[in-house]
């Protein structure tokens, strides 16, 4: 009878170490993937508090024409599987940035991007969040920067980011990696190695969630936050940031496991989910505020659950378990 009951107590004492065994590797996965959400907004918190909030300048943001929040290629505005990839977003700052003479730049071009690039001078960055600070000098200031392959001084409207060479190659991904106007710029660098899906959405003022910086009901001819007035980005209570983190165990899993067809790598998790879609924020029809985020985690469930995505590419569940979805919100009051 003893016998018996010390194979009872063994026995259970077995089942509490393996269950408190698997607790702590869930909470070191969530630890790597807190600590890196939190220096990713904790750094953007920084460079939209200095953002210039002005009428004058331009921002490469996604709005009714032109930019819209995505740019070109493989999750650039396609996705990996046809669908809307990671947003991008660039913006004058007050931040320090790298400049080429070593001088010291009062003010930046700031940009974030996810680099899905399948170069090998890329392979580094690949999947990760990337941030770029190009150190500028105000208008006016003769330091000799001329040719397209230079960093030009901040200009004001008219000239836009998106027509400036070579701002608009910095900013925008593309597959191209040679020459004056290429898209791997050396000023990148990797602020979110577990970061593979980047959305943003707009807070107005009135309190509607928006894919445009306006109120499309109250101003429904506005074509771009220049035309045809001027708003800038003055009807924007907040830019609202979500991101995808994976811990470097899932990672390292999917990329393990990624060798044969129907095997799918991190950036047909982050296709398969949705875009944010424009809506009025307040419950009324359309998507309400948190749809997007619990969308993205249905997709994390499901590959958990089933080891495919919803578009039927193999992703090892264990390393779905590593996945989390984060959000915030960066306050425009200012403006």
């Amino acid at each position: 009878m003893s016998v018996l009951v010390v194979t009872l107590m063994i026995f259970m004492f077995a089942l509490l170490m393996t269950s408190a065994t698997a607790i702590t590797r869930t909470s070191h996965k969530h630890i790597d993937t807190d600590t890196q959400a939190r220096v990713v907004f904790d750094r953007m918190a920084l460079d939209f508090a200095q953002m210039l909030k002005r009428t004058d300048i331009d921002y490469y943001v996604k709005q009714r024409s032109g930019y819209k929040g995505h740019g070109n290629g493989h999750g650039w505005g396609q996705g990996k599987n046809g669908d809307l990839g990671s947003d991008q977003i660039a913006f004058f700052t007050q931040v320090p940035g790298y400049y080429p003479t070593g001088a010291q730049s009062p003010i930046s071009l700031v940009a974030y991007r996810v680099n899905e690039n399948t170069s090998s001078n890329a392979a580094a960055a690949y999947g990760r969040l990337e941030r770029m600070a190009k150190g500028l000098h105000w208008a006016g200031v003769d330091d000799n920067q001329t040719n397209s392959s230079s960093r030009y001084p901040i200009v004001f409207l008219p000239q836009t980011i998106g027509a400036v060479t070579p701002w608009l190659p910095a900013v925008n991904n593309t597959n191209n990696c040679n020459g004056a106007n290429a898209s791997c710029d050396p000023d990148y660098e990797v602020i979110g190695p577990g970061v593979f899906r980047f959305e943003y959405y707009y807070l107005l003022k009135n309190g509607r969630v928006t894919d445009w910086p306006w109120d499309r009901w109250e101003l429904p001819s506005q074509i771009t936050i220049t035309n045809p007035i001027n708003i800038g980005l003055s009807r924007v209570e907040a830019i609202a940031v979500s991101i995808a983190v994976i811990n470097p165990g899932g990672r390292a899993l999917i990329q393990a496991a990624s060798v044969n067809a129907g095997d799918g790598d991190v950036l047909d998790v982050a296709a398969d989910m949705a875009d944010f879609r424009s809506a009025r924020g307040r419950g009324v029809g359309g998507q309400r505020i948190g749809d997007l985020e619990a969308q993205w985690k249905g997709v994390v469930e499901s590959i958990a659950q089933t080891g495919q995505t919803p578009s039927g590419l193999l992703i090892p569940p264990e390393a779905a378990k590593g996945i989390r979805i984060y959000n915030r919100y960066f306050d425009f009051k200012t403006l």
